[in-house]
């Protein structure tokens, strides 16, 4: 079970962008990177195709940001914490935060 999932309101822990928070777009699972929302933005230039009806210019994008430099957002505490996973009763594994033993998802 995957610490981190789409949708997930993070907050950068490490890089250029610590402190900046977002939700996670796009989890790219083979490289342990996913992209945030308005985190690690690059200017790319890109030329124009007439052909295709595309305009050029400078065209800002989300470029991915590793795993180990985000935390998930502890919407109670206000503070990022740490996922752990653990079994209900039925079997059923579930996200908890570690800092008040809180459910993340049911």
């Amino acid at each position: 079970m995957n610490r981190i999932k789409k949708g997930d309101e993070v907050v950068v822990i490490a890089g250029k962008d610590k402190g900046k928070r977002g939700t996670v777009v796009k989890i790219i699972v083979d490289m342990d990177t996913v992209v945030v929302e308005n985190v690690n933005m690059a200017k790319r230039h890109t030329k124009g195709n007439p052909m295709q009806g595309t305009a050029g210019g400078i065209v800002e994008k989300e470029l991915p940001i590793h795993i180990s430099n985000i935390a998930i957002w502890n919407p109670v505490l206000n503070k990022p914490d740490r996922i752990g996973i653990k079994s209900l009763e039925d079997g059923k594994k579930v996200r908890y935060f570690k800092k008040n033993n809180e459910v993340v998802d049911v």
